[in-house]
């Protein structure tokens, strides 16, 4: 039995004749932007919408959700830093989310908005979820490896970056 290789991520045929395969390939991180977006910005609106989150002290409130991780964390430094002002952290988060979640899920600066996603999920695994045992209960380390596709390939297809990049290309006369 032969087995071949793609070596290619997109189709080699030039007249546009592409098979199931390789539009799969050229449409294989929307599920994941979509995802990633959705999430986030529910993330953001649910912190911003809860009057317990936003709190310096009481249950459910941001405060005291970090005084309870803070001897546990990975940098308890990064966790003092915010029990500066718990309640201004926790408007930070979530504004940081939802400006992560809409840029990912419309693909606007989709590499800026992975980068933020994946550092706001590597500051929330080093503090929240480190303690989380065995590792891959804590669903922030995770999130983090997932922003990484995002960062390094950027919003391709469907997004406001592509129809931007397509626009400055018609604009200069570059057919690539």
């Amino acid at each position: 039995m032969t087995h071949s290789m793609r070596a290619g991520a997109y189709s080699p045929h030039l007249d546009g004749d592409r098979d199931w395969r390789d539009t799969a390939t050229r449409y294989a991180l929307l599920p994941l932007r979509i995802f990633l977006g959705v999430t986030f910005i529910y993330a953001g609106i649910d912190k911003l919408t809860d009057s317990a989150f936003m709190k310096d002290a009481g249950s459910g409130s941001i405060g005291d959700m970090m005084r309870a991780v803070r001897d546990s964390s990975a940098i308890p430094a990064l966790v003092d830093m915010s029990l500066e002002s718990p309640v201004a952290f926790g408007y930070a988060i979530a504004l940081g989310e939802l400006a992560v979640g809409i840029g990912a899920l419309i693909g606007l600066l989709t590499r800026v908005a992975a980068l933020g996603g994946a550092l706001i999920s590597l500051s929330l695994w080093l503090t929240v979820s480190w303690a989380a045992e065995p590792y891959y209960y804590g669903n922030d380390l995770p999130y983090l490896v997932a922003w990484t596709p995002l960062l390094l390939a950027g919003a391709p297809l469907l997004s406001v970056d592509a129809a931007l990049r397509s626009r400055r290309r018609r604009r200069t006369g570059d057919t690539r």
